[in-house]
């Protein structure tokens, strides 16, 4: 059960992804095949806890897809994106908490934050998570005080 919500949360990342790159001009980039492993993709430290391997598009500059690793206890703090990020969690967890309360997003597990709403994020005490990350837009983290 839990793999085929697995199987049915990466289609839906991969249809949006196709989307966000017509809507974006980006005919070119949706119109090859993209085949990246988690376990062999190549990640670059970010900072403070987080590293990215780039699938698609530049997360610096635009739309973009990426696999993002956050260390065991990694703590975003509250913020928001300018952009909506959806997530699709493949190992550990990913911890999000808003107003509405709490949430352990697990392998399998699918998550859209819009942009804009203000969030905390971390990753599980024990195992830290491993997900796939996409956004119709650059990505920025902007802390709330």
């Amino acid at each position: 059960m839990k793999r085929s919500l697995f199987v049915a949360g990466v289609a839906a990342a991969l249809m949006a992804a196709w989307s966000v790159g017509r809507v974006q001009g980006q005919s070119g980039q949706a119109e090859k095949v993209i085949f990246v492993s988690a376990d062999q993709a190549k990640y670059s430290a970010m900072g403070n806890g987080v590293s990215m391997a780039a699938i698609w598009g530049d997360a610096k500059t635009g739309a973009h897809g990426t696999f993002t690793k956050f260390e065991p206890g990694r703590d975003s703090g509250m913020h928001t994106h300018t952009n909506d990020v959806w997530i699709v969690v493949i190992k550990g967890a990913y911890l999000y908490k808003d107003d509405a309360g709490e949430k352990r997003v697990g392998p399998g597990d699918f998550l859209r934050v819009p942009g804009g709403h203000k969030h905390w994020s971390g990753g599980d005490a024990k195992e830290g998570a491993l997900f796939y990350e996409e956004s119709s837009g650059k990505f920025d983290l902007i802390p709330v005080k």
